[in-house]
């Protein structure tokens, strides 16, 4: 809760509401995914299910994806993350979709050579399988056998203390776990703070399942 209060004599200060759950930075939500644990039963997750029990919102990230969509991110400290599509991002919208990711892997290429490799013309992000150690994903995003144009945005992330802008370039990827889908969302994340710049780019790679609105609820 570090900023949150005062001094003694001073005005107690409450977190602002961020996005359609409506939780501010320090918040909690309260994840009850029983539902997932038995639709992905029979199936062989990439890494363990996550389980019920509090989420706690260390950082909010936002950024419109079109004329009609936003997309709202809350991250805890792990770097988990509850994301939700709406129509305006604020508080008590409607939310149109509803998942949660945890980190995977992550791959920092050494130059141009490699870079190629990932997300050049022929590289292996867009492409209509992805391959991961011997797990097979298919491709979510885009239609056809060819390699699909990856999507762009930039998201404002706040902790509480300072926004950064990352900008994202993104291909979704799934395969059947159970009765549920198992996602593979690879992501180039580059921040464009001046001084960040300097450490460059890397190849994210975070596991996610699709959630209802009511296996979340804000605390």
């Amino acid at each position: 809760m570090i900023g949150w209060f005062g001094r003694k004599n001073e005005t107690r200060l409450l977190p602002v509401e961020r996005g359609p759950l409506a939780v501010g930075i320090g918040g909690a939500l309260d994840l009850d995914l029983l539902s997932l644990e038995a639709n992905a039963l029979g199936g062989d997750p990439a890494m363990p299910l996550p389980v019920s029990g509090p989420f706690i919102v260390a950082a909010y990230g936002e950024a419109k994806l079109d004329a009609a969509t936003v997309l709202s991110r809350y991250y805890d400290e792990e770097h988990r993350m509850i994301q939700t599509m709406s129509g305006g991002g604020k508080p008590g919208d409607a939310v149109e979709d509803i998942s949660f990711y945890h980190p995977w892997d992550s791959v920092v290429p050494s130059g141009p050579n490699e870079w190629s490799r990932w997300t050049g013309p022929q590289g292996l992000i867009g492409l209509a399988d992805y391959d991961a150690d011997g797990i097979l994903f298919r491709r979510f995003w885009g239609e056809g056998p060819d390699r699909a144009p990856l999507v762009e945005f930039v998201e404002q992330v706040d902790d509480g203390e300072a926004v950064r802008s990352i900008h994202q370039t993104c291909m979704l990827y799934y395969r059947p776990l159970g009765q549920s889908r198992e996602m593979l969302l690879i992501n180039v994340e580059r921040d464009l703070g001046e001084r960040e710049r300097q450490t460059g780019s890397s190849v994210e790679f975070l596991i996610g399942y699709g959630l209802t609105p009511a296996d979340v609820r804000r605390v």
